[in-house]
């Protein structure tokens, strides 16, 4: 069985013991290839991610050419957002677009455990007050911000879900789809990040050289919800309760 100590996902090395105990029989570790779906919009939810490392992509869609991503889901995170609140079919998809690995939990046992624990359900719960908080900003970055803004957010997001790595293999078509933008506009806002030293590309390469003035591209579309997701995530201390 998988240890907790061993576990990458903050949210499970947040979890008490005796929650964690509750999960721990039903947790394996499955490799995550690229655009491999982990969720189907209106399909019964059959599995939890708790992702150690990579990355997934919560997108919404509304037929051919009408597809935008809501959220995105790293090592800070899980995929079943519909689960932890009472349902069992998302309205969004979840998919793949960092190869990495994660736990994955039969929903059923998430449930279960759920029902048995009041202190495993607030986290998560708090957990999914942090990704509501994240959808809300994407909204706000959408729809007033402009694409270099929207860019720099968003690649300052994978570095944090990538445990501070400055590295992103992610092609010009992959961050257009993320966008919602053209490819064209997308590539002329990395033409703008590189020429201002912030990054530098490579063919499906995106290295973030200066992280400061990453945040400052993005222009207060970046911060908040990832303030409350340490505040509410960071390492417990003895005297935590939760």
């Amino acid at each position: 069985m998988v240890a907790q100590s061993n576990a990458k996902n903050k949210i499970l090395l947040r979890l008490a013991a005796p929650d964690f105990a509750l999960l721990q029989p039903g947790l394996e570790s499955v490799e995550l290839p690229v655009r491999r779906q982990l969720e189907q919009r209106g399909r019964r939810v059959d599995h939890i991610y708790f992702i150690q490392d990579g990355l997934a992509s919560m997108v919404v869609s509304a037929g051919a050419n009408h597809s935008i991503e809501v959220g995105i889901v790293g090592n800070e995170g899980m995929t079943g957002l519909s689960v932890i609140l009472e349902s069992d079919r998302p309205w969004h998809e979840t998919f793949v677009q960092a190869e990495g690995t994660a736990l994955r939990l039969p929903a059923e046992q998430l449930r279960a455990a759920i029902g048995k624990s009041p202190t495993l359900r607030t986290v998560l719960l708090r957990y999914t007050n942090t990704l509501v908080s994240q959808m809300a900003f994407t909204a706000l970055a959408n729809g007033r911000y402009k694409i270099e803004e929207r860019l720099a957010r968003w690649l300052l997001m994978a570095c944090d879900r990538a445990d501070g790595h400055d590295v992103i293999q992610l092609t010009h078509e992959f961050l257009a789809l993320m966008l919602g933008a053209r490819r064209a506009g997308v590539t002329a806002a990395l033409a703008e990040l590189q020429k201002r030293g912030i990054v530098k590309m490579r063919r499906g390469t995106i290295t973030v050289v200066d992280r400061g003035g990453l945040e400052e591209a993005a222009n207060g579309s970046y911060g908040a919800p990832e303030m409350e997701h340490r505040r509410i995530f960071a390492p417990p201390r003895k005297d935590d309760v939760i």
